[in-house]
């Protein structure tokens, strides 16, 4: 750890100098301006001015990279802040077909991605999101919303034998992934430049890594979703062979579980502690609804059998995902002052 001796300028004011690497490093040059990020624990974070063009660029060289991985390249970038990414082979070769097929499947799974350019040797595409027009907050509202919504679908979809529901349901997934790789855009961003985080809503950085874990635990509750979806298209009569009753304490099931989805993001949202404790309680509740409801199946065959389990293991591990946002809430209420912590 490099080390700064504070020294005396003027009557009220005290000032350091900066590390000569990290000044050449990143073109910092007597009266540039730089920006200063105020954070818990006495912490001071410096960035150069040039954190905050949000113009960054990146170059993907492709000829020895395969279809896929240039996809995976290009989401990588998208993830990291860039602003262009060109993706390009030598000047001597043409871009394959399959590498610019990736290049255009890549786009259709990103937020405000576009080709801006074209030639035979390379492709160049622009994000054209602006972080201001976004709170983290509300996308993770929205993806939370998406992802319920995809568990609604596809409960009916079983309930009524009706594989539109089911195949509605999976045509959401894309617009739930969009939304969850666009926050991962955001928080990483954020993280890198202190103007961006207020401008996604942050007063500071510190609530970014719980985000990232609640972006997580919510896109993992819309592959659930999408788990009960294929099951609705796979089996026989797009329907589970369980009487009425059963099929009607199923979906009732499925609507406390929306409640406490919807209630884990509010506790993190609003850094609520007794919200979270809340969504603990309600979860014990469900857990219990679960094992009556597996208890109490009447002998069917395996493979019906296979499938009830199923879509409750898919509705306990969304609830167990809440749980843990409702664990990330605690942690983010808690590193403030409040009726029931005080902080020194």
């Amino acid at each position: 750890m490099d080390t700064r001796k504070v020294q005396q300028l003027g009557p009220s004011t005290l000032a350091m100098t900066l590390p000569a690497d990290w000044t050449s490093e990143n073109g910092v040059e007597k009266g540039d301006e730089v920006s200063l990020r105020i954070g818990g624990k006495g912490m001071l974070t410096v960035f150069p001015e040039s954190v905050d063009s949000g113009e960054s660029e990146a170059t993907i060289h492709v000829s020895t990279l395969d279809a896929d991985s240039v996809e995976r390249a290009i989401v990588a970038q998208y993830v990291l802040g860039r602003r262009v990414i060109h993706v390009e082979v030598d000047d001597d070769e043409t871009l394959p077909s399959s590498h610019i097929n990736a290049v255009y499947n890549a786009e259709t799974q990103l937020m405000g991605l576009g080709v801006i350019e074209e030639t035979p040797n390379r492709i160049a595409i622009r994000c054209s999101v602006d972080p201001a027009d976004f709170s983290l907050e509300n996308l993770l509202e929205r993806l939370e919303s998406t992802g319920s919504t995809m568990r609604t679908e596809a409960i009916k979809a079983l309930a009524h034998g009706n594989p539109d529901l089911a195949q509605r349901a999976l045509n959401r997934e894309r617009q739930a992934n969009k939304i969850f790789v666009l926050l991962l855009r955001l928080i990483f961003t954020a993280y890198q430049n202190p103007n961006l985080a207020h401008a996604v809503g942050l007063e500071d950085g510190f609530p970014l890594v719980g985000y990232r874990s609640v972006a997580k635990n919510l896109e993992l509750t819309a592959d659930n979703a999408e788990d009960i979806a294929d099951i609705a298209l796979e089996t026989d009569g797009h329907r589970l062979n369980v009487d009425t009753e059963t099929m009607e304490r199923i979906r009732d099931l499925t609507e406390q579980v929306d409640e406490l989805t919807a209630l884990a993001v509010r506790a993190v949202v609003e850094r609520d502690f007794e919200i979270a404790n809340d969504v603990r309680a309600r979860f014990r509740e469900i857990d219990d609804l679960e094992d009556e409801l597996l208890a109490g199946l009447d002998e069917m065959p395996n493979s019906d059998l296979l499938a009830v389990r199923d879509v409750l293991v898919a509705l306990q591990e969304t609830a167990q995902y809440a749980v843990r946002n409702a664990e990330i809430a605690t942690n983010l209420a808690l590193n403030e002052e409040s009726e029931h912590t005080t902080i020194e």
